[in-house]
């Protein structure tokens, strides 16, 4: 099952930030998009059979970027 979400993260403050975002999660198993801002919004779509929100978390905190706490 296909599932999509815009989340928020913090870490994102220009264009190479962007890229390195990209970079944490080019090759995860399972996640067919990824749209980042420069305003730390990310659209995600991913196969729930082959991966988790917490999957994909797990990877974008290791690169430096975590999930922002709604305001």
């Amino acid at each position: 099952m296909t599932r999509s979400e815009t989340i928020q993260v913090s870490g994102i403050r220009c264009e190479r930030c962007v890229g390195r975002l990209a970079g944490a999660l080019q090759g995860h198993d399972g996640l067919e998009q990824a749209i980042a801002n420069l305003m730390g919004q990310v659209q995600l779509t991913w196969d729930d059979e082959r991966t988790s929100r917490e999957d994909i978390l797990a990877a974008l905190s290791k690169a430096g970027f975590r999930e922002a706490e709604p305001v």
